[in-house]
């Protein structure tokens, strides 16, 4: 199976881990072919997607459907990024409109609502906590392709394969 080809297009809400899994696949699928995030992902962070997977589809399952699994701590995690490569304004805007853009292809409902609203709220105060800048959610622009480099993908395809990782593990992050 391909990258995210389980993902279809729908209007279904996400109230389901299979729901969520599918969300954090295309949401970081887009992440890692970005050109602002993706070097900080790739060559800052040194992510390893098929750890760091099934951690935000706990995180997002917590979240969203009150599932137990995740007990991480995210402020130390990027607060080591932030000291390679301090986040700007712009890394908090890019990455919560790629969310918005994320859910809004193929979700809608109250829960859907939340995650937007969780997201805001996540990257407002990693925005403070971390990075000591006072970050508010930018309003949503004309919705644009999320396929802004699609000349790279097919050499990177190879390196995703791990975003279709068994997210039924219990992974602290």
């Amino acid at each position: 199976m391909t990258v995210g080809a389980h993902i279809t297009p729908t209007t279904r809400d996400l109230d389901t881990r299979a729901q969520i899994h599918d969300l954090v696949v295309r949401f970081y699928r887009e992440i890692v072919f970005d050109d602002l995030l993706g070097p900080v992902f790739d060559q800052v962070a040194e992510v390893d997607w098929a750890a760091h997977i099934p951690r935000l589809i706990d995180f997002w399952c917590r979240v969203l459907l009150d599932e137990p699994g995740y007990d991480g701590y995210m402020l130390q995690a990027h607060q080591a990024v932030h000291e390679l490569e301090p986040f700007t304004i712009e890394f908090f805007d890019r990455w919560y409109l790629l969310f918005i853009e994320s859910v809004d292809a193929c979700w809608h409902g109250p829960i859907a609502e939340k995650a937007k609203a969780h997201a805001a709220h996540m990257a407002g105060v990693l925005a403070r906590r971390v990075a000591h800048i006072d970050w508010h959610p930018p309003a949503p622009t004309m919705p644009e392709t999320l396929d802004t480099n699609a000349a790279a993908r097919p050499k990177q395809y190879a390196r995703l394969s791990m975003l279709e990782a068994d997210d039924s593990k219990e992974v602290r992050p």
